[in-house]
């Protein structure tokens, strides 16, 4: 089995999603299905058939949330990473075209979001990134083409 890069951070949070979803969602959609089984004909129940599909989303997730939890390997960062990027590491960068400056923390992929600031390591931009030091420039291969970054700090 392959296993997936994570995050303490990331692995408890998937395990808190997995547990409120047991909890708190499961229990909530099996008490709305008994509610609409109890209006009668089933068949031409379209609160069943909300529940019923609400339960498949959750039950879907539950799955999922299995899954990521089993192939994930929770990956503690090094202090002796040399000034070297590394996962976990925080990475201050400038694009070199735009002199747009960015910050992202190199996580794993079950818990990359670049709207918080973490992309994955698995990505190309976190795949160039690994073993860089800061004042390097990173080139990176992009579907609007190949950008360029300068690292100006890592953390």
């Amino acid at each position: 089995m392959v296993r997936v890069p994570i995050t303490k951070e990331g692995y408890e949070r998937l395990k808190d999603e997995l547990q409120r979803l047991k909890r708190e969602e499961r229990p909530m959609v099996i008490r709305a299905i008994e509610e609409a089984r109890a209006h009668g004909d089933i068949s031409e129940n379209a609160e069943y058939e909300a529940a019923k599909d609400k339960q498949a989303m959750i039950e879907g997730k539950i799955n999922d949330l299995l899954q990521k939890l089993g192939s994930s390997e929770v990956i503690e960062r090094s202090e002796n990473d040399n000034g070297r990027i590394v996962f976990g590491s925080t990475v201050k960068m400038e694009d070199l075209e735009t002199g747009e400056i960015a910050a992202y923390r190199l996580v794993g992929p079950y818990e990359a979001d670049v709207q918080t600031g973490t992309i994955s390591v698995t990505s190309p931009l976190g795949k160039a990134l690994i073993g860089k030091e800061e004042g390097e420039e990173v080139k990176v291969q992009t579907p609007k083409g190949v950008r360029n970054f300068e690292i100006l700090q890592v953390a």
